[in-house]
């Protein structure tokens, strides 16, 4: 089970760069894209359509009534931390759409509440 401790020790980290992906990167994501499906399991969520890029991901998050939001980190290599403070997150009619709704942004630590917010899934 991947936990968030494991990603905030990439804080301030300094990722390698070049034409091709980086084995560090590699494993940031793979640690950060099992977080998310550990924290979509928990909330009865699905974790879909992940877009692995070149040193940056997206994906939606699926609830059980079919609501997506569309969830987004920009390039770790140039962007230091936005990774943790700036994701991008915001409605999204399905799994495909990139265009969405209005644009917001969480932190790592928010991320699951602003989830269950715009999915419209608060658990009280």
């Amino acid at each position: 089970m991947a936990k968030i401790a494991e990603l905030k020790r990439y804080l301030n980290y300094e990722f390698s760069s070049g034409c091709y992906t980086g084995e560090d990167y590699k494993s940031f994501q793979t640690k950060y894209i099992n977080y998310l499906k550990t924290m979509c399991r928990e909330n009865h969520w699905q974790l879909v359509n992940v877009g692995r890029n070149h040193y940056c991901f997206s994906a939606f998050i699926k609830s059980a009534e079919n609501k997506c939001v569309y969830i987004s980190i920009s390039d770790v290599r140039y962007f230091n931390n936005e990774w943790h403070d700036h994701i991008l997150i915001r409605t999204a009619q399905n799994e495909v759409d990139y265009r969405g709704g209005f644009n917001h942004y969480t932190s790592l630590d928010r991320l699951e509440v602003k989830a269950a917010e715009l999915l419209d899934d608060m658990p009280f």
